[in-house]
């Protein structure tokens, strides 16, 4: 009976424990069930959530290898100076490397200060946002890292809706299980949006503070940090209280997170701001020529590559030539302008004022060295240098006597300076007058050029033909229409600054035509060369015709209508020209390495005025421009072929015309070996050659 009611004791005290162990188990699969299965849904759910948002995304990101961001073309002159850019997005890419770790450390703390601690979304910064607009009743903080802003700047549009957030989060996540910290920061420094059109921190420092990225200090890199979340707002040019007001929350939050002491903070917090506004460069240097070459390549290779690609234009300008030639137009103008609000007193005006306009090249490579096509580039884009077609008056000159030389005629030969009359048409006569209405009678065709005699001009041209002095000009390069009659003595064709300065060159080098170059290389952002231009030039001129006239040339200076440059002091060839009723005033002169050539009148084409000639208006500011731009050796002079042989005359004394303006009687003459000289006269003509003093190889 005992064992038994043991075994009973026994078996009865089990039954409760096991009911218990059954109850627990039943108890903790009800928990797993009631939490596991909304857990469940809820993954499930995400992971719907995330499929729906994030399938046709890109799945395996790389945007290091593949980043080619819209980046600034750049002019450069020819010493590689920057005189120009162009772009859709002001962005110069720039290496992490290149930028200083507190110009990082700011833009973390501004932006992502745990950036180097999460995975592409920081949770935590989620949450402290959620709390901050809960605080303030509206959504001022999205709690977006570094990469998230990097993946929307790439793929997504800025509206604020919870489909971008997720697929920003989901991008974020991708790029950074491909890509380094550090890769994530090089694009995100070089993508982020600055402000005024600044794209990355290259282009932020150099347009607020005029230096480079590696020239920021903590205060002005601060300022920079503070611009992404609201670039407008923040703007220092638009609120520069606003924007400083920024830049010390940078600053404190560089500190709290340990990025900087508290001293370095404090320095910082008091350390001067000085904004320094990077110019237009493409208007303050030389925006005439930067718009021709902006034309140019876009033509020639398209805009989008031009405003894009991040192209490398190198030409042939110097900007130290250029600054001097911005500077003599704009004086020269402005004093022109004064005397002739002179004499016409304050109450003639007339809409539009006068303008002018420079080119330099250089006449060994065509190369251009400056350009000036107007006054002031932000009032009027035409480009006088290039695009006006103006009469040249007598600067047209030199190309007829260039002919003549070459049909036989010499520095000595007689002409007769006296009235003309062409019937042109019944009852209709052209008779061509001299610029002060007198003439000289027989002069030699060098006095005549020297003193700009029309008679003359127009005598040579009947003479010779106008057929031949039209393909004189074709051969030096003057492309421009020409009418087949004798005005062209005078200038009368319409041709360009460009046009005359071409030809003038002819003269200055020796006899070649060179082809005029802007532009020396094109390469692309990666440094591939797209074109290379090297100088181009073809004979069309014996050295020893082209040393003749520019001999001619130089007389102008020393004893005819350019004498104004002989004060110089420097051996100058050149020619003057003044169109009909003053309309127009032209100066092309040269030294052995410069040749310039300026206009000035109006654009409507109304008189400049009562004498103002081309010697009074473009002489001085070729003259001013010269001084500043030709530094080479002063007693450099031009050079002399092996075909020429020297003759001595006494002008006076050997029979030839004395007219009453030369200024002296005893003169070295350069010929042509071999040419015929002409007898000064009758008396004379069996003399001369016993009376003559001959030198050869410019040896006395």
């Amino acid at each position: 009976m005992i064992h038994d009611f043991h075994s009973d004791r026994m078996e009865g005290g089990h039954k409760p424990m096991a009911r218990s162990r059954e109850y627990q188990l039943i108890s903790f699969k009800v928990i797993v069930l009631i939490l596991g299965v909304p857990f469940l849904l809820s993954f499930v759910l995400a992971g719907g959530l995330l499929y729906y948002y994030g399938y046709d995304l890109p799945r395996r990101l790389d945007l290091k290898s593949t980043y080619r961001p819209a980046v600034v073309s750049t002019v450069y002159d020819v010493q590689g100076q920057p005189i120009g850019e162009f772009y859709h997005q002001r962005r110069v890419v720039v290496p992490l490397e290149r930028i200083p770790s507190h110009v990082v450390r700011a833009v973390l703390a501004a932006e992502d200060a745990r950036f180097f601690k999460h995975k592409g979304v920081d949770g935590f910064a989620i949450l402290r946002a959620l709390i901050r607009n809960l605080r303030r009743g509206e959504i001022r903080e999205g709690g977006s890292t570094i990469t998230q802003q990097l993946v929307r700047g790439f793929f997504l549009t800025p509206e604020r809706t919870l489909r971008r957030k997720i697929r920003e989060a989901i991008l974020a996540y991708r790029v950074e299980r491909n890509h380094t910290k550090e890769e994530i920061l090089y694009l995100y420094l070089n993508q982020v949006y600055f402000g005024h059109g600044n794209y990355g921190i290259e282009a932020a420092s150099r347009d607020y503070f005029g230096k480079g990225v590696e020239g920021l200090t903590l205060a002005e890199a601060a300022l920079l940090a503070g611009l992404p979340r609201s670039p407008s707002r923040s703007s220092p040019y638009r609120d520069f209280f606003s924007a400083m007001e920024r830049q010390r929350y940078v600053l404190r939050r560089m500190y709290q997170e340990g990025f900087i002491t508290e001293a370095t903070y404090l320095e910082a917090l008091q350390a001067p701001i000085r904004l320094t506004p990077a110019p237009a460069l493409n208007s303050q240097i030389a925006p005439y020529f930067v718009e021709y070459v902006r034309q140019t390549i876009g033509d020639r290779y398209g805009f989008d590559p031009l405003l894009q690609g991040g192209l490398r234009i190198y030409t042939s300008l110097d900007a130290s030539i250029q600054m001097a030639a911005q500077k003599a137009v704009r004086e020269g103008l402005d004093e022109i302008r004064l005397r002739i609000k002179r004499k016409k007193g304050p109450g003639d005006s007339h809409k539009g004022d006068i303008e002018g306009a420079l080119l330099a090249l250089d006449p060994h490579t065509g190369s251009v060295r400056a350009l000036v096509g107007g006054y002031d580039f932000s009032l009027s884009q035409f480009n006088r240098a290039l695009q006006a077609k103006r009469q040249p008056g007598s600067a047209f000159k030199p190309i007829i006597y260039s002919a003549a030389l070459e049909s036989g005629f010499s520095q000595l030969s007689i002409v007769r300076d006296g009235a003309l009359s062409f019937r042109m048409a019944p009852g209709k006569f052209w008779r061509p007058q001299n610029y002060d209405n007198r003439f000289f009678g027989p002069v030699t065709l060098r006095s005549a050029l020297a003193h700009s005699l029309n008679s003359v001009a127009v005598r040579l041209v009947d003479r010779i033909g106008v057929e031949r002095i039209i393909r004189q000009a074709r051969k030096l390069g003057i492309e421009s229409p020409m009418e087949k009659n004798l005005s062209l003595a005078l200038g009368s064709a319409s041709l360009s600054l460009l046009e005359m300065v071409r030809a003038y060159t002819v003269f200055a080098n020796g006899g070649h035509l060179v082809e005029p170059l802007f532009i020396t290389k094109v390469t692309d952002r990666d440094g591939k060369v797209l074109e290379e231009n090297a100088p181009e030039s073809t004979p069309v001129l014996s050295p020893e015709i082209a040393y003749v006239l520019t001999d001619m040339l130089k007389n102008v200076i020393q004893s005819g209508t350019g004498r104004a440059a002989a004060k110089w002091g420097r051996p100058v060839a050149g020619k003057t020209g003044t169109t009909s009723e003053f309309r127009d005033g032209w100066f092309i002169g040269y030294t052995a390495d410069l040749v310039a050539g300026v206009w000035v009148g109006y654009d409507d084409h109304r008189p400049l005025g009562e004498k103002e000639t081309g010697a009074r208006t473009a002489l001085p500011i070729w003259l001013n421009f010269m001084r500043e731009a030709d530094q080479g050796d002063e007693s450099e002079d031009f050079p002399v072929p092996e075909g020429i042989g020297w003759l001595k005359v006494n002008l006076k004394d050997d029979g030839y015309p004395m007219p009453v303006f030369e200024s002296s009687q005893v003169t070295r003459i350069p010929f042509v070996i071999g040419s015929r000289l002409d007898a000064p006269s009758p008396a004379k003509a069996r003399g001369l050659n016993s009376d003559a003093q001959l030198w050869t190889d410019g040896a006395e």
